[in-house]
């Protein structure tokens, strides 16, 4: 449910950085975590209730999960639908989300406006891809919760 079952730990090499293994694409990768969610990963709780859940999946606080090796998970991570940025309006109104391909889901067409804008604007690679989808919806009087 929760790709636990495709991304092997094979081994810690350090204190924060893993050698892992994709189950599904047989290719390696290293994790580390990201240094703003440290403090999430140190807490063994999630994993320990929810032994499928992906190693890396650990409460972010108020009633968020989320991933903490954003910066260096794989492809197929990427493209599984989980949520990178909740949207709400100024006034707090849920408007849509944004998955981790940057894919936005919303019914809202002044968002959807926005969106499409913004994706023709943005350059560089993931990370600071996200960064600019946020910042230029923030710009546009949304409400981002990045997740």
């Amino acid at each position: 449910m929760y790709l636990g079952d495709y991304i092997v730990i094979e081994s810690q090499e350090g204190t924060y950085r893993f050698s892992c293994s994709c189950v599904s694409t047989g290719t390696d990768f290293v994790a580390e975590v990201d240094p703003d969610k440290r403090k999430f990963f140190d807490d063994h709780s999630f994993p320990q209730q929810n032994p499928s859940a992906c190693r890396f999946l650990r409460p972010l606080g108020e009633g968020r999960i989320g991933c903490t090796i954003h910066a260096d998970s794989p492809a197929q991570c990427k493209y599984y639908r989980c949520r990178v940025m909740d949207i709400f309006s100024e006034e707090g109104e849920f408007k849509g989300y944004i998955t981790g391909t940057l894919a936005l889901h919303s019914e809202d067409t002044a968002l959807q406006m926005i969106y499409e804008r913004v994706m023709h604007e943005i350059t560089g690679s993931e990370p600071q891809q996200e960064e600019q989808i946020q910042s230029q919806l923030v710009q546009a009087g949304y409400l981002v919760r990045y997740q």
